[in-house]
């Protein structure tokens, strides 16, 4: 098990998580996105298990190549060369000659039934992200203390533009409509994590996401800006967000910000809990002591009275 660096403080856990922790946690696969490549992306309905795929526009070579790499997602791992050919909107001997050369660099993999896969040249690479896995590195030791306090569960997540990208999901005992996956991308008004990021957001940006289409996902969704700002203002007073019933009307998440050694919020932690019977007032303080210890482990200082805007 991976813990805190060497040069991070004690690690602050919620109150009466256990330093033991044990192997057996059920985290969430890598979700299925629904997304198609060369699709722009706009807000709803999310990927709620999956990514977007990235628009790829142009006749360039290097967009080309963004193209088939595009065609794959969480849905399609596994494509024929005529699979991609038509998802990537290219030619079939375009196609031929760029899988190809990424097959031949690896990038891409072929399976002995003669069907291309994302090749672990592009893993290495990703694990370089730091907003990723490194993140997720540092964090999990304080995410799976929360997970043994509430046995609850448990989110990781960080800004991408107007949505959120869960980094890790630790799956709690209890069963709510939602199973968000690592890789998973929401808009930002309809999660608490995605709350408490946009609530230390730049003004600029939060008065351009206010401003836009808010996407409805049950009847308690915010979809009114006015709502949406006055929401906001309370994630920024109280430290934390609480979104009820705004993804699934059975589900209640407490987010919590998480904030690197310059004092900029760089993530958000989460518990998504039932919404009948949730006892805020207890998920609080847990919350907010993993995110203090994540903070603390990037390198945050003991804060002072008052954290700066991010």
């Amino acid at each position: 098990m991976v813990g805190p660096p060497a040069w991070a403080p004690a690690r602050v856990g919620p109150q009466g998580a256990g330093h033991g922790r044990s192997t057996a946690r059920r985290r969430a696969p890598p979700g299925t996105g629904r997304a198609t490549a060369g699709e722009p992306w706009t807000r709803g309905p999310p990927t709620d298990t999956g990514r977007r795929a990235v628009p790829v526009t142009g006749p360039s070579a290097p967009g080309r190549l963004l193209a088939v790499l595009a065609a794959f997602d969480q849905e399609h791992t596994a494509l024929s060369l005529t699979d991609i050919s038509r998802r990537a909107g290219l030619s079939l001997t375009t196609a031929h000659r760029l899988v190809a050369a990424l097959t031949g660099w690896g990038a891409l993999e072929r399976d002995a039934n003669g069907a291309y896969h994302v090749g672990l040249r592009l893993w290495e690479l990703a694990a370089l992200a730091p907003r990723g896995p490194a993140l997720r590195q540092i964090a999990l030791p304080y995410l799976e203390d929360l997970y043994e306090a509430t046995h609850e569960n448990v989110q990781l997540a960080v800004r991408d533009g107007a949505e959120v990208v869960y980094t890790e999901w630790i799956s709690g005992r209890s069963s709510v409509g939602v199973r968000i996956q690592v890789g998973a991308r929401w808009p930002l008004h309809a999660t608490g994590v995605g709350l408490a990021l946009l609530a230390h957001a730049r003004p600029d940006f939060q008065d351009a996401y206010c401003a836009g289409p808010l996407a409805a996902y049950t009847p308690y969704t915010i979809t009114d800006p006015v709502r949406l700002r006055r929401a906001l203002a309370e994630v920024r007073r109280a430290g934390v967000a609480v979104s009820s019933r705004q993804v699934t009307d059975d589900a209640l998440s407490v987010a919590a910000p998480v904030r690197g050694a310059d004092g900029s919020v760089v993530a958000a932690v989460s518990l998504v809990v039932p919404w009948t019977g949730a006892r805020v007032a207890v998920l609080v303080p847990a919350v907010r002591l993993a995110a203090l210890g994540i903070s603390r482990a990037l390198g945050r200082p003991p804060t002072t009275r008052t954290d700066p805007p991010a």
